[in-house]
């Protein structure tokens, strides 16, 4: 995920949070099967979003 530019972070963000998204309501409806998926995808957001922090802070610094 580091080599991936911002654009490209953005992008896999959007997904993630529409995929937290229909988890959610899955989870709501009872239909949920596997309930890690919705721990891997909250996980997988904060991962993108510390790398864009660490990517802009690194882009203010030189």
């Amino acid at each position: 995920m580091k080599t991936k530019s911002e654009v490209e972070l953005r992008d896999e963000l959007k997904n993630l949070l529409q995929e937290q998204f229909s988890l959610r309501m899955q989870k709501g409806m009872g239909q949920m099967t596997n309930v890690n998926e919705l721990r891997r995808v909250r996980r997988d957001i904060a991962r993108v979003k510390t790398i864009m922090t660490q990517k802009s802070v690194e882009g203010n610094a030189a």
